[in-house]
């Protein structure tokens, strides 16, 4: 079950092909590491949760959900039913955050998908993408220091 970002592609013509932004729909793909391993990762604003592809979690314990339920994504419907704890790395800043497990993310100007970094985790890390330039601000990651009220 592949998502289709295809149809931004289409809308998103002439653009950088790393960064879309029109209204608050925005899209920043990078190249980052999750469990050790070198992913492409779509950091979106819109998606509340973060997915990564269940294959590449192949040694990371998880865990299975009580009382599974849907979440609508990319114009599709999938029922959650297993998360788990990963560590990653952005730029070489290590995080940590909960993911939920998921069989395929599909793909975005041809290249899979094998991460979404979402709002919670941006929130939590003090991740901030910018649209106009397609960078990442990772003052909040590289600071490590953090004030919860």
């Amino acid at each position: 079950m592949g998502y289709n970002y295809n149809k931004l592609d289409k809308v998103a013509k002439g653009q950088s092909p790393a960064v879309f932004s029109r209204g608050i729909l925005m899209r920043i793909v990078r190249d980052i590491e999750i469990e050790g391993q070198n992913v492409k990762a779509l950091f979106d604003t819109g998606a509340i949760n973060t997915y990564v592809i269940k294959g590449i979690l192949k040694d990371v314990p998880i865990r299975t959900v009580r009382e599974p339920y849907t979440v609508a994504l990319a114009g599709s419907v999938i029922e959650v039913k297993e998360y788990c704890a990963i560590e990653g790395k952005i730029e070489g800043f290590g995080f940590n955050t909960v993911t939920i497990l998921i069989d395929d993310l599909g793909k975005i100007e041809g290249k899979p998908i094998d991460a979404i970094i979402g709002a919670l985790t941006m929130e939590q890390w003090e991740i901030i993408p910018n649209p106009k330039d397609g960078t990442l601000d990772l003052s909040g990651l590289k600071r490590r220091e953090f004030t919860e009220f």
